[in-house]
């Protein structure tokens, strides 16, 4: 299995910021000497050498080179890091589509960058799920208070199966969404047809919209594959690519 990140936008909901939102300080790491800032993708790297994730790469846009020069080649946090650049600025679907062809056809776990998970083992027990039941894809997913700003996740009475996916609604009774992905190569192959058909339609559209990941994944679901979901009711999604999600990550640190 692959670790896959996309770290190709630029924070504009955040405003100017001194470096890349991915190594923005969330809590901190106790040394001899006292307390360092600790970033936040280095919280989603621990889970992944956690869940026995050894490689991944960093897809990032041209520009963000901060974070290649402070992660580096990912030993001195547990992982073999690599890195690509994606020169399409048409939503986090192309940025993950730069990676496809390097995949050498393993199953990935999609990390966003800029999210804090709790519990830890989020993606050691998604690993477990995909391993055992044998998904084309694996969510995981978690409360969501504001939906029209999430993807929102339609679960059959299973409890198991995910039926849609419906990208901020601006009404929902729906109570998940997904912060966390695995899947295996049937999906990959979808992701690069999708960006390949919305390619071409941006020819005849230039007021196009993003690609969102949560519509690869309706496609998926739309075409057959088989898309579960793990839930963590108890647990916590943070986004701190939103304001009212970096507010939160600072109230957090000061706790």
């Amino acid at each position: 299995m692959i670790g896959l990140i996309p770290a190709g936008g630029m924070a504009t909901r955040l405003g100017p910021l001194p470096c890349s939102k991915e190594l923005l300080p969330v809590g901190g790491w106790a040394e001899p000497d006292g307390l360092r800032p600790r970033p936040i993708i280095t919280y989603l790297l621990a889970q992944w050498q956690r869940a026995g994730i050894t490689r991944a790469f960093i897809v990032v846009k041209p520009g963000k080179w901060d974070i290649p020069a402070y992660l580096g080649d990912g030993r001195a946090f547990g992982l073999n890091l690599a890195y690509l650049t994606v020169h399409e600025p048409y939503g986090a679907a192309y940025t993950l589509a730069a990676a496809m062809p390097f995949l050498e056809d393993r199953s990935v776990a999609l990390g966003l960058p800029d999210v804090l998970l709790s519990p830890d083992d989020v993606y050691a027990t998604l690993a477990a799920h995909h391993a055992t039941a044998q998904p084309d894809l694996t969510l995981g997913l978690f409360p969501c208070a504001r939906p029209q700003t999430a993807d929102m996740v339609d679960l059959a009475a299973d409890g198991r199966r995910v039926k849609g996916i419906v990208i901020k609604p601006s009404q929902t009774s729906l109570r998940w969404t997904w912060m966390a992905a695995i899947w295996s190569p049937r999906l990959s192959d979808l992701l690069t047809t999708v960006v390949a058909t919305d390619r071409a339609a941006r020819q005849h559209e230039a007021n196009r919209a993003e690609l969102h990941i949560g519509a690869v994944f309706q496609a998926a679901i739309a075409m057959g594959l088989r898309v579960e979901g793990v839930t963590f009711p108890h647990g916590h999604a943070l986004d701190i690519g939103t304001p009212a999600g970096w507010a939160a990550a600072v109230r957090l640190d000061r706790e």
